[in-house]
């Protein structure tokens, strides 16, 4: 089976069906969130502090939603308008921006603490037209470039991604450090085929230490067992958790989507079928 950045432009891949599918699948569920605090623990924020975080490529608010029973503000961006009106409809608390990377951000200047990407990177290496603006390294080098000035000095930025070879991880980290970051790559369980996840570990500065942290050893079962402790970390947050939410009905979303547009965000996306009448939206 192909990787989905191989077969279509995220934005055309992740239409209304896909989003949806992709969100309430438990099995994504699950990797999603191991990734997302293997992410945080390689951001290595100071702990009880809080923190102002981006969310690279934030999808329908799954990482969003850790970030937030961290306790941590976050903004997340992405370019396919279908993940983020499933990200209205969830009720993440995040705001959210729609936004190819591929162009750059337009943030002020050390804007955040840090930023975290899942399963994003890999699509900056596709090129969409024959144009040379849209070419892999061009894409790289403006998003690497603003992404360095939106983050404070010292912050980190971590992105858990899949290369298809050395040459695109080579790629990646060079345009990064001439972007001007330091850090490298950090390959966890290298020796499972499974298991084996990369992460790209940024360094604005410092970042908290110059010495790039180490992956994670050990075979698959080792991983299992670290899934079985998530799992039931997991169920003491549910339980414990009194500040969350109830559930909110059609009305609700639709207030906080007309708020949205009041304040003149331009990435609201349109009402769905099941949150009310279709709106043309603005982008």
């Amino acid at each position: 089976m192909s990787r989905p950045e191989l077969v279509a432009p995220p934005e055309i891949y992740y239409g209304d069906t896909e989003a949806t599918k992709y969100t309430n699948n438990s099995r994504i569920q699950q990797i999603q969130a191991d990734m997302t605090y293997r992410a945080l623990e390689l951001l290595n924020l100071p702990p009880e502090e809080p923190a102002f975080l981006l969310d690279i490529g934030c999808g329908s608010g799954l990482s969003g939603e850790i970030l937030t029973e961290e306790g941590y503000e976050w903004v997340g961006m992405d370019v396919a308008p279908s993940m983020l009106e499933v990200a209205l409809e969830r009720e993440v608390e995040g705001d959210l921006f729609l936004q190819d990377i591929g162009q750059g951000m337009g943030f002020r200047p050390g804007s955040f603490d840090g930023a975290i990407s899942i399963s994003v990177l890999q699509w900056l290496l596709n090129a969409e037209t024959s144009h040379p603006t849209s070419s892999p390294p061009h894409r790289l080098t403006r998003f690497f470039t603003t992404l360095h000035s939106a983050l404070r000095n010292p912050s980190r930025a971590i992105f858990q991604f899949y290369p298809t070879s050395d040459d695109q991880i080579q790629l990646i980290t060079s345009i990064a450090q001439k972007a001007g970051f330091g850090g490298g790559v950090v390959v966890d369980y290298p020796n499972s085929k499974k298991a084996r996840k990369v992460f790209l570990c940024l360094y604005v500065g410092s970042g908290g230490g110059q010495q790039a942290p180490k992956g994670l050893e050990g075979e698959e079962q080792e991983v299992d067992e670290s899934r079985a402790r998530f799992e039931s970390r997991r169920e003491r947050v549910k339980k414990g958790d009194k500040k969350r939410k109830q559930i909110k009905g059609k009305e609700w979303t639709l207030r906080k989507k007309e708020l949205y547009r009041q304040r003149g965000k331009e990435s609201v996306p349109r009402d769905s079928k099941y949150t009310g009448r279709k709106r043309k939206a603005v982008f």
